[in-house]
């Protein structure tokens, strides 16, 4: 699994014109799932993301989790995230799951985190074109990918 992890101020997903979700200050997570990747996946992700100490505390420095700023989270599903642009200039998305996979381990994520967040998180809509809009708060910008984590 791939992820995009931005410190927003706020994000929205936008489908067909309506705002579907929307957060304050917190996370925006674009969320690539690959054919290889399971629960453990998730599990491995889930505790990394909200553990992340990159909010500022009272002296500027990044030292608080989204759990120690009451943060907010939006998932969004983002099968571009696996693109391969090693041959040619159209990507390939070969590593990318196909629906049948991804959606359950995207539903999965989400459950995953709001668990362990201890509320709710917003959710994109999967496979819908989506408008996703975002203040990133710094900029705060980091890729993390769970094949790269031993």
């Amino acid at each position: 699994m791939r992820v995009v992890l931005q410190r927003v101020s706020e994000a929205s997903v936008t489908v067909e014109g309506e705002k579907i979700s929307e957060i304050g200050n917190g996370f925006l997570i674009l969320l690539g799932i690959e054919s290889a990747d399971d629960q453990s996946d998730i599990d491995w992700l889930v505790r990394k993301i909200i553990n992340m100490r990159i909010f500022d505390d009272k002296d500027g420095k990044m030292n608080l989790s989204l759990q120690d700023k009451n943060g907010e989270a939006l998932v969004v599903s983002q099968f571009t995230l696996h693109a391969s642009t090693k041959k040619g200039n159209r990507p390939s998305f070969i590593k990318a799951a196909r629906p049948e996979l991804s959606e359950p381990l995207y539903e999965s994520f989400c459950e995953s985190f709001s668990r362990e967040l201890g509320r709710q998180v917003g959710r994109g809509s999967f496979g819908a074109m989506m408008n996703v809009a975002l203040i990133n708060d710094g900029p705060v910008t980091i890729k993390m990918d769970s094949r790269a984590r031993e």
